[in-house]
């Protein structure tokens, strides 16, 4: 057995991070790797990426109903109807990070979405995932990258059409926790296929 596989108090083997709090046992088992599909789903997990910038993710993932209630569900096209007042609701909202770069990050990259084809965010993200034959399966949290070859270009196509507050290491975040690379360790009960 794997040193990085923890067994939780259900009995079930999880990554390391997947048991250190009831809301990352919930998170980790029912949604992180699992594939997210759809324009205003991805849009809502890259402005969380986005705003975990520099924090845990923990601090996210408990602020989440905040932040779906602050900007509207994320919905694109009603994020970006968003006026001056509605950014300064949100630069006062204790339910959410109140960073004034990210807040604007998401505000104008929904402005930039809105004005995208129907499902072209999610083809264009979907666009790099790597192929599973060819990725590793990670046995131990050493052997899981920060960025890879597809996040950096990821992050390089999403700079290029406009997407702000998204580098190589919030691409590849985004892309393990919507299940375009699955990065749960090999012995991992949530893995879509765990391996001996």
């Amino acid at each position: 057995m794997s040193a990085d596989v923890v067994a939780g108090p259900d009995g079930k083997l999880r990554c390391p991070w997947g048991v250190s709090t009831e809301d990352y046992v919930a998170y980790h088992d029912t949604e992180w790797g699992k594939p997210v599909r759809g324009d205003d789903a991805l849009y809502e997990r890259l402005c969380l990426e986005a705003f975990q910038s520099g924090l845990s993710w923990i601090t996210i993932l408990r602020r989440r109903e905040g932040f779906r209630t602050a900007f509207a569900g994320f919905r694109i096209a009603g994020v970006a109807a968003f006026t001056d007042e509605d950014r300064e609701r949100l630069l006062a909202d204790p339910g959410i990070i109140r960073n004034r770069a990210k807040i604007d990050a998401t505000l104008a990259n929904a402005r930039v979405l809105a004005g995208w084809r129907a499902g072209e965010l999610d083809a264009l993200i979907w666009s790099y995932a790597p192929d599973p034959a060819t990725r590793p399966v990670p046995r131990s949290g050493a052997e899981i990258p920060a960025v890879t070859p597809e996040s950096t270009a990821l992050a390089k196509e999403l700079k290029k059409r406009g997407i702000r507050f998204v580098g190589p290491t919030t691409a590849y975040a985004l892309m393990q926790a919507c299940g375009l690379v699955d990065d749960h360790l090999a012995q991992c009960s949530a893995r879509s296929t765990p391996q001996a």
